[in-house]
């Protein structure tokens, strides 16, 4: 009778959470379009690199999306994967990463649920000598998800994205990660380097290809091989569209992805 009873517990927090991601997709998808002008959009998706510029300052910027996962056997849809980043002045902003909804299929324990939420912030360092520009990336996650998608911990990490432009609509940039995440009561050390080659197609288009690789203290490495495009609508709204493949045993076989993002500027000021 116990049991029953926390499932059910276990399974109206899983609801109301989903409700409150789903309503903040809702406003999202609501508000972007009737925003425009201003500087051109900057996201950090849909590769895994981050950007390495921070939004304008006053400016609010929400990223968006959903991922269908193919691991062998196993299937997980992840649904309003969404993060939230504030320019606070011109070289830095908040960040904050919203709880998504993740479900399973076939239904396991544990592989249904809402994830961790996590805030950070983002200093741009660059641009730099070169053409490069560069910044840091400094969060944690915050244990608000539901049994089987937290760790039931604060887990830091550090992220150090680059870029830099070649010239004629090519440009090339990484990220150097570091991760402290809490696996069956112990951390587990990750050092994951990424690489990504980008074309602009046009003014609004560009495509690119991109290797991410998690190299954990404890277990086997995965390693990705990514492309995708993104389109801007206009300065303040963008549609992605991105894909990838597993290239080593312990990684998803393959997914796919689509995401919006828009930016809503002069929060405050003139």
């Amino acid at each position: 009778m116990g049991a029953c009873m926390r499932l059910r517990v276990i399974q109206c927090r899983v609801r109301w959470q989903l409700v409150v991601a789903t309503l903040l997709c809702a406003a999202s998808a609501n508000t972007g379009l009737a925003q425009s002008g201003g500087e051109e959009i900057i996201t950090d998706r849909p590769d895994i690199t981050e950007s390495a510029i921070v939004v304008p300052k006053a400016s609010l910027q929400a990223e968006n999306g959903l991922t269908w996962t193919n691991d062998h056997l196993d299937n997980l849809v992840a649904l309003c994967q969404t993060l939230l980043r504030l320019g606070l002045s011109d070289r830095t902003e908040l960040r904050l990463t919203l709880p998504s909804y993740s479900l399973g299929f076939p239904r396991r324990l544990g592989s249904s649920g809402v994830t961790d939420i996590s805030i950070g912030f983002k200093q741009q360092l660059g641009p730099l000598p070169g053409g490069f520009d560069l910044s840091m990336i400094v969060a944690t996650s915050v244990p608000t998800g539901t049994a089987g998608r937290t760790t039931h911990r604060l887990d830091p990490f550090l992220k150090v994205p680059w870029s830099r432009e070649l010239g004629n609509g090519w440009s090339i940039g990484g990220m150097a990660s570091i991760f402290w995440p809490s696996e069956e009561s112990r951390r587990n050390l990750i050092l994951e380097p990424t690489f990504v080659l980008q074309r602009d197609l046009s003014r609004s288009l560009d495509v690119f290809a991109e290797y991410g690789g998690d190299y954990p203290q404890h277990g086997g490495a995965k390693q990705t091989i990514h492309f995708g495009t993104a389109y801007r609508i206009n300065s303040t709204n963008q549609v992605d569209f991105h894909f990838g493949f597993g290239l080593s045993s312990s990684t998803p076989q393959r997914f796919f992805a689509a995401g919006y993002s828009f930016r809503i500027d002069r929060l405050w000021g003139k």
